[in-house]
C-alpha cells in the first residue's frame, strides 16, 4: 500500500513590535493605542506570549497575582468555540507562570492555553490540569515551536497567530523558520539606557548564528511621526 503523507499546517505568524530608533523595546513612551489598533487588523485566532513577558507584566502590576482561593476563575468560560476573541497562548517550558486565573479575566481573550515541553516539571503540568488550562506539550528540553504551532492549527483551528513577546521567544520562532511577517513601529525617539531588551535576542535564546533575510512589503508614517514597516520573511519553512 502507498505510504500516506502527513500534511502539516502552520498558522501565519506575525511578529509585531514597537521600538525606538535605536532598537529598544522598552524605556520609551510607546503609542500603545496605535500599536494595538494596528495589531487588530490581522484578526488573529491566537496571541502568543513568552513567560518572560507575562512575568514582567506581573512585576509591573501585582494585582495579577490573584489569591488561589478564587476557584470560580479556574473554570473555562462557556461558549469559547463560538467566541470571536483570540486565544492567549503562553510558552512556559519551565513552569513559572502562576497567575493563570487572573489572566483568564482579561476581557480581550476568549481563553488561555499553555505550551510546555517534556522537561516541564510534572507538578506544574498537574497545576495546569487542576485549573483546566489547555496544554500543548511539544519538544524535549525546550518547546518545539514548530510542533506546537502545528498543534495549535490542528487542535484549535489557529490560522493566524500574532506574537507579543520579547527577543528570546522572537529569536526562537525566527530560527525555527515559522515566522511569516515582521511588523515594526519605529518611534521617533532615542531610548538610550541598556543595550537590551531588543526585539531579537539570539544570545539569551542560545542561537548565536541567527540571521534572517526580510523583504520589505510596505513602509508608511502613522501616528505622530511613527514609521510602520512591514517585512515578509524570506524562505519560511512550511514542512
Amino acid at each position: 500500500m502507498p505510504t500516506r503523507m502527513r500534511i502539516t499546517m502552520l498558522p501565519d505568524v506575525i511578529l509585531h513590535t514597537a521600538m525606538s530608533v535605536d532598537g529598544r523595546i522598552t524605556n520609551f513612551p510607546a503609542d500603545l493605542g496605535l500599536y494595538y489598533g494596528l495589531a487588530a487588523q490581522w484578526n488573529p485566532d491566537a496571541i502568543l506570549f513568552g513567560s518572560e513577558t507575562v512575568l514582567a507584566a506581573v512585576r509591573e502590576n501585582p494585582a495579577l497575582e490573584v489569591p488561589p482561593e478564587h476557584e470560580e476563575l479556574f473554570t473555562p468560560p462557556p461558549g469559547t468555540k463560538e467566541d470571536p476573541r483570540p486565544l492567549l497562548v503562553i510558552a512556559d517550558s519551565r513552569g513559572r507562570v502562576r497567575c493563570w486565573d487572573a489572566i483568564r479575566k482579561w476581557p480581550y481573550m476568549r481563553d488561555v492555553l499553555a505550551c510546555c515541553s517534556a522537561a516541564t516539571p510534572a507538578d506544574y503540568l498537574g497545576y495546569l490540569k487542576e485549573r483546566r488550562i489547555g496544554t500543548i506539550v511539544a519538544g524535549d528540553d525546550r518547546i518545539d515551536m514548530r510542533a506546537a504551532l502545528e498543534a495549535l492549527n490542528r487542535q484549535y483551528g489557529v490560522k493566524v497567530l500574532r506574537v507579543d513577546s520579547g527577543g528570546t521567544l522572537n529569536s526562537v520562532l525566527l530560527h525555527a523558520g515559522v515566522v511569516t511577517e515582521v511588523s515594526v513601529l519605529i518611534h521617533p525617539v532615542i531610548a538610550g539606557g541598556k543595550a537590551d531588551p531588543t526585539m531579537s535576542d539570539p544570545l539569551k535564546a542560545g542561537i548565536m548564528d541567527l540571521q534572517v533575510p526580510l523583504l520589505l512589503q510596505s513602509a508608511e508614517v502613522v501616528g505622530d511621526g511613527i514609521v510602520w514597516a512591514r517585512y515578509r520573511v524570506q524562505g519560511r519553512k512550511e514542512a
